[in-house]
């Protein structure tokens, strides 16, 4: 985070967020749920998250190694909000995972080359080859979304875009690639009072950027455009899973349960991956219209 943007966060919080979304930070304890839309009043319990999450951590190396013995080749997208836990929950995934097998692609913004090319083109170079995962923090989702909010793209770009996505991921899954769209969905006060942390702690300034401060006064408008953008990509080849990320523990576990019982993996132990939470884990209807 460049110099001049530090206390813009805070700026915005004083000055410039609703005045519910004020108070419920203001008056919100360190483990309440701020979100009133969230099923849960407070986060998991620490104990029962560890425990959780080793015994999912152990069922993600048996995918892994299911992966490598079947040259399997999986991608997951993980889209969502700013500060929704996309990098969070990626980590979790990959802890305890080879990183010649498992690897995360997150892409910078296009250079000049790749501006001039097909959007997906740069996307493509990084689908995984047999025996491998890629995990997406953030994917061509961004013109959907993003690009759109801040006009980095044309309203002609973006529709050309939206009918081009569901057969580029139909060609994806029809040769045989495991594809696992996941978006992250957290409330307003929420995201505000994480930028807060983040903003109060050199050790993730740079997590923060002008798009996020900016984007926070864009709130309605990306509200907008998720809701369309699930709409129009969630389709039988390649459905999107929505993950209510509020509290990180239960969305981290929610995300692993997904993706495990997304794949044929005949490793998997049905008893220690268990059953998804489905006040957590849903299709994009549990959102549509307050995304």
């Amino acid at each position: 985070m460049s110099d001049d943007l530090v206390g813009r966060i805070t700026e915005y919080y004083e000055r410039h967020a609703p005045d519910e979304i004020r108070e419920a930070i203001a008056e919100g304890g360190k483990k309440d749920i701020l979100n009133p839309a969230y099923p849960y009043d407070a986060r998991m319990k620490r104990e029962a998250y560890e425990d959780t999450l080793d015994a999912l951590q152990i069922e993600l190396v048996k995918m892994q190694s299911w992966v490598q013995r079947t040259g399997a080749r999986v991608v997951v997208v993980f889209e969502g909000r700013d500060a929704a836990g996309k990098g969070g929950t990626i980590a979790r995934v990959r802890q305890n995972l080879n990183p010649r097998v498992v690897r995360t692609v997150a892409l910078a913004k296009p250079t000049p080359k790749e501006a001039g090319e097909w959007y997906f083109q740069r996307y493509i170079k990084h689908l995984p080859t047999a025996g491998t995962v890629t995990l997406f923090d953030r994917s061509w989702y961004n013109r959907g979304v993003v690009e759109h909010v801040f006009g980095f793209c044309t309203p002609e770009q973006r529709e050309s875009w939206f009918a081009q996505v569901p057969d580029f991921e139909r060609l994806l899954v029809a040769d045989g690639i495991h594809l696992v769209k996941i978006w992250l969905t957290v409330g307003r006060a929420e995201q505000l009072r994480r930028f807060l942390k983040r903003e109060n702690d050199p050790l993730k300034h740079w997590k923060l950027s002008s798009i996020d401060v900016e984007g926070l006064s864009k709130w309605d408008a990306y509200t907008d455009a998720i809701a369309e953008t699930l709409e129009r990509t969630h389709t039988d080849a390649a459905p999107w899973t929505v993950i209510r990320s509020d509290d990180k523990r239960r969305a981290r576990i929610g995300a692993i349960r997904h993706i495990i019982g997304s794949l044929p993996c005949d490793l998997s132990d049905a008893d220690a991956v268990g059953e998804t939470d489905p006040k957590i884990v849903g299709r994009p209807e549990m959102i549509l219209g307050n995304a």
